[in-house]
């Protein structure tokens, strides 16, 4: 594992536990909400959620009806996951270890900005090849301009990697790989970051 995969996978080990009992904002459950009744209204039932973390949506979406898996870079927050009654595994969003088609709806809330942007699309690959045709992917982010590197400010220890694109460059980055069905922004209580809510068509 690379040293900022090493790193990512410490800092939430260390925070799982007070990750699995917080409260979302009203705002996330509203986005999340918004996928599932697309997910429902299409007659999609397995969903895979990346970066899955302690699986307070993972279990949303399992007593929505939805046959659901969780994956994780952090053993801990898989372990959450486990206890709460879902399918988890440890694994990384490089190289998913499932068969082609396998999912019809793929979320990934908050998980990708981890990802560095020259690896961007490697990982965009990985999702669109375990999409079944027609699948639907939402992707969550913190954006509004182009940056990349650990967070100096970060809190966790260790501090993570993040990466954030501006709306136009993310939105082209996703379409070499899907349709953007509806981008919209979320603003946040920060004068330059704001929340990339992206629904995509495989």
């Amino acid at each position: 594992m690379s040293n900022f995969k090493a790193a990512l996978a410490q800092s939430y080990d260390q925070d799982a536990q007070r990750r699995s009992s917080k409260s979302l904002s009203s705002w996330k459950i509203d986005e999340r909400e918004k996928f599932r009744e697309q997910i429902s209204r299409e007659g999609k039932t397995t969903i895979l959620e990346i970066g899955a973390g302690t699986g307070i949506d993972g279990v949303y979406f399992q007593q929505s009806g939805m046959q659901t898996t969780c994956i994780d870079l952090s053993s801990e927050s898989v372990k959450k996951c486990i206890e709460r009654g879902l399918s988890a595994k440890v694994m990384d969003f490089y190289q998913l270890d499932f068969a082609d088609h396998s999912f019809q709806a793929v979320y990934a809330l908050n998980c990708l900005l981890h990802a560095p942007k020259k690896d961007l699309d490697q990982v965009l690959q990985e999702m669109h090849r375990v999409l079944a045709p027609n699948g639907l992917l939402f992707i969550g982010l913190y954006g509004g301009y182009d940056s990349e590197g650990v967070w100096e400010a970060d809190w966790c220890n260790p501090q993570r990697f993040f990466s954030f694109h501006a709306d136009s460059s993310i939105q082209k980055t996703l379409s070499r790989w899907f349709q953007i069905v509806d981008f919209h922004t979320v603003p946040l209580d920060d004068d330059n970051l704001h929340f990339q809510s992206i629904t995509l068509r495989k």
